[in-house]
């Protein structure tokens, strides 16, 4: 590595550095066999800067790479810049004069979804952004002028009923909105939950009957955002304390019950469900704190089970394993309904420590099973896509892109998720490099 290189924050050297040309590319070469039920697109979102550089991690231009799998082939892969108004103008600021937040003036680069037919580039302090099928941007959406607040990177999607539950944080009150897309993609409900002060609210959970909200102590730092110093403007705090909300799906902040637990931090849960007595179970990826002495240092995430008794206001809290992950995710048909399964990055240690593998959980009997990549490779988030509508749990494939350091190389990996280990089933070999980027969907047909 060459001495500027090796001076430079994580995030701009190694596979995290943003490449600089848009590629469009037909008929990847495959090995192995693409399941021909595979008929849609795989796409990720993550940080890009346009220039080269960027203050931090979480602040560069969304770039979405995208593979199209039909018919056991795979069609074509693009990126894409998300064509924001930051990428057109970087000093567009994002809180204006008269102490406002521009909701439009953001980076959507950090996850990218599908709901109602429609593809959305999302970033939690600003409206998503719309892309057509082939990763061109359409534009802002703030369905019809009725979204008022940001919108999360982390939308929950419910199985059964097709609504999209989402929220939006902010820097000033209302610190805390809850919202609902109904199934045909309209905003239909907005609730504004009072929460103490301005924390980093990154995800959030919902079950059958529920949704959980993570009140926890990254605290929003105005000093920070002041200074022009660059990096995320929170910080750990010792004295905001640490709690759960859990809100009846359909009920009010009325029905709002509040439970204390342990000062951490999370940015990820699998999921979290019901129980036949009443309790709920929320499965996580924690950090025992974050960011205390910089934004720029990441701390190691291990997973974790609260189980919550909403009547008796309590919490029990245990660790499922000691090993680092990051980016857990769960079969999306289980959104909110108990799940037996959990897919994770293993992490070597912090995000800027790089991610070797992935690992599959079995919550219900215990243990693991993990694939790794091999020498020199490293993977990105892996999202499991059912076999077919009736398929069992973990009768399906996870998908991921992994970079090989040897070849300076990035292909789409497809696994089998009942035979987790073992060699993949399919690699389809990429024109360019896939920089580590941050979350993913599959958009099926």
């Amino acid at each position: 590595m060459a001495a500027a290189e090796s001076e430079l924050p994580f995030h701009l050297r190694g596979n995290y550095a943003p490449v600089q040309e848009e590629v469009t590319a037909f008929d990847l070469p495959v090995s192995g066999a693409i399941p021909p039920e595979l008929s849609g697109l795989y796409l990720r979102n993550g940080p890009n800067p346009k220039s080269g550089s960027s203050p931090h991690w979480f602040a560069g231009d969304g770039m979405v790479h995208g593979v199209r799998l039909e018919q056991g082939r795979a069609a074509w892969y693009r990126n894409r810049w998300v064509r924001t108004r930051m990428l057109e103008n970087p000093g567009l600021a994002f809180v204006g004069e008269d102490g406002t937040a521009d909701r439009t003036a953001v980076v959507a680069n950090t996850n990218v979804i599908g709901h109602a037919g429609r593809i959305y580039a999302l970033v939690e302090n600003g409206f998503p952004t719309e892309l057509t099928r082939e990763l061109e941007t359409k534009g802002i959406c703030d369905f019809d002028g009725k979204l008022t607040s940001a919108f999360t990177a982390h939308p929950k999607p419910c199985p059964k009923t097709g609504e999209l539950h989402f929220f939006g944080y902010g820097f000033f009150p209302p610190y805390l909105v809850y919202h609902v897309l109904d199934a045909k993609g309209a905003l239909v409900r907005s609730v504004d939950i009072p929460v103490p002060g301005p924390t980093m609210m990154h995800d959030f959970a919902i079950t059958e009957r529920h949704v959980i909200f993570m009140d926890l102590p990254v605290v929003f730092d105005l000093e920070q955002a002041l200074s022009g110093k660059g990096g995320m403007p929170y910080h750990w705090s010792d004295d905001y304390g640490a709690r759960l909300g859990v809100m009846p799906r359909g009920g009010d902040v009325s029905a709002l019950r509040w439970i204390e637990i342990e000062p951490c931090y999370v940015f990820h849960p699998w999921n979290a469900y019901d129980t036949a007595d009443g309790r709920i179970v929320l499965d996580v990826a924690r950090y025992p704190e974050l960011w205390r002495e910089s934004s720029g240092v990441f701390d190691t995430a291990t997973a974790h089970r609260f189980t919550l008794d909403p009547k008796a206001g309590s919490v029990k809290e245990e660790p499922l394993d000691e090993r680092p992950i990051e980016f857990p995710r769960v079969d999306e048909r289980r959104s909110g309904g108990q799940h037996r399964y959990g897919y994770t990055v293993a992490a070597v240690g912090g995000a800027d420590e790089g991610f070797r593998g992935l690992l599959k959980y079995d919550f219900q009997k215990g243990g693991s099973v993990e694939h790794d990549f091999g020498p020199g490779c490293a993977t990105g988030e892996g999202v499991f896509i059912p076999a077919g509508p009736r398929a069992a749990e973990d009768e399906g494939y996870v998908l991921s892109f992994v970079y090989d350091e040897r070849s300076d190389a990035s292909r789409l990996v497809i696994l089998d998720a009942q035979n987790f280990a073992r060699a993949p089933i399919a690699e389809v070999a990429l024109p360019q490099r896939v920089p580590f980027g941050f979350h993913g969907n599959w958009v099926g047909d």
